[in-house]
């Protein structure tokens, strides 16, 4: 007999982290890996959203990016201070979602070494994002809308994804992620260490 499908599994793209091309900051900073854009393949000028991780290594000044809206939440090290347009800001809790305008004049500076951020970029007027970080079981919501998405990163430890209608879970290592197309929900469990990154796109914004 052949084995039972389960399309609503097969529907969700999987985004390991094993293989992710790792590109350099042009100050020397640092390094990002992008884990996903809308719409696909997007380079910098055409994206409506970007998600990445990024490994930053040293203190230096962010590139401006006027009309995208930056969800930044560090999930790895020691913490930092971020100066936007002159206030600055002590980032010194992981897994805490910090939003401000990408055209701002932003400057970093570590507090004890490497950090590693999950950055979430939105288009002004093209998209919107909520950022939500879960430990333990928490309920995906499902994106509104055709053009909505929902991806989910495990941003430490080990995840476990349940799509709604599905019969098996999707394992997520850290840092690996997943993307589910607009109405599919989900049921998430991190492990005791586990924290999960789940980040919502809706259109416009």
């Amino acid at each position: 007999m052949d084995p039972v499908q389960d399309p609503v599994q097969d529907r969700v793209q999987l985004l390991p982290a094993a293989g992710r091309a790792a590109a350099p900051w042009s100050n020397g900073g640092g390094v990002t890996r992008e884990i996903a854009a809308g719409p696909p393949g997007a380079g910098w000028d055409a994206f409506d959203w970007r998600v990445s991780l990024a490994d930053v290594d040293r203190d230096g000044p962010y590139s401006p990016l006027p009309g995208v809206r930056r969800i930044l939440t560090m999930v790895a090290g020691g913490g930092m201070e971020l100066t936007i347009d002159g206030e600055r800001t002590a980032v010194t809790e992981r897994f805490r979602p910090l939003s401000f305008p990408g055209g701002a004049a932003t400057d970093c500076r570590l507090a004890a070494g490497p950090v590693v951020n999950f950055n979430v970029m939105v288009r002004d007027g093209r998209c919107a994002a909520e950022v939500a970080m879960a430990r333990g079981r928490y309920a995906v919501r499902p994106a509104a809308g055709p053009d909505g998405a929902v991806l989910v990163a495990a941003v430490a430890g080990t995840v476990l994804l349940t799509p709604a209608g599905s019969t098996e879970p999707v394992p997520l290592g850290r840092y690996d992620a997943a993307l589910l197309p607009a109405g599919t929900g989900a049921d998430l469990d991190a492990w005791p260490d586990g924290v999960a990154a789940v980040v919502t796109f809706t259109a416009g914004g």
